[in-house]
């Protein structure tokens, strides 16, 4: 599959390599990315500068500034390359990493496509087209343990790739402002389950 090429805002740049938004934008101003940007493009990212992310911090440990500024300038000479050599111990596999962050960024762009905003449902709150299932409620269940069959248990609408698309998503569009529940969208819930608090939790302080 062909991949298009586009431009990222920080927080998309970090949901599709898989790194901290924070070091995204340490990267940036430790001009290890963006070098040749322009002063109008700001902080976008493209789809090199993604892969040199990713490649900057999966080798991190393993290789100093140096050598990692090295490996980019030996893949900037042969961009076509599937290995590069780092050293004499170690062979960086680009062509995985270009494989895994493509792959990312289509569920990105699949996401973007299932996902839509309608001021007359949930306030306007993203959901799944043609539903009234709130995008960042699925992503915050996932993100808070609940697993993808007991999400799928709740909201019977939703699929296990749906809920894929949610986390990258939201990833991708980190919310403003304190996070709204459920009554403030106008949905109601339709059950709860109630879990035991643990022994140490019920145990009076200082026994």
């Amino acid at each position: 599959m062909a991949q298009t090429s586009r431009a990222y805002t920080p927080a998309e740049a970090a949901a599709v390599s898989e790194i901290a938004v924070k070091s995204v934008h340490n990267a940036i101003d430790k001009r290890i990315i963006a070098r040749r940007r322009s002063e109008e493009e700001g902080r976008a990212l493209s789809d090199d500068d993604l892969l040199r992310l990713k490649l900057w911090y999966g080798v991190g440990s393993i290789l100093s500034a140096e050598r990692r500024q090295r490996l980019f300038d030996t893949i900037d000479q042969n961009p076509d390359a599937d290995t590069v050599r780092a050293d004499d111990y170690l062979i960086v596999d680009v062509a995985r990493a270009r494989e895994q962050l493509a792959a990312r960024a289509e569920a990105l762009r699949e996401a973007e496509r299932a996902i839509e905003s309608l001021k007359g449902v949930l306030g306007g709150e993203p959901v799944f087209n043609k539903t009234r299932v709130p995008v960042r409620t699925i992503a915050a269940m996932k993100a808070q343990g609940a697993s993808t069959d007991e999400i799928l248990e709740g909201y019977p609408a939703v699929t296990a790739r749906m809920v894929e698309l949610a986390e990258i998503w939201t990833a991708a569009n980190p919310a403003r402002g304190r996070p709204r529940k459920l009554s403030d969208l106008g949905a109601t819930v339709k059950s709860s389950r109630r879990l035991p608090l643990s022994k140490a939790a019920n145990r009076p302080s200082g026994s």
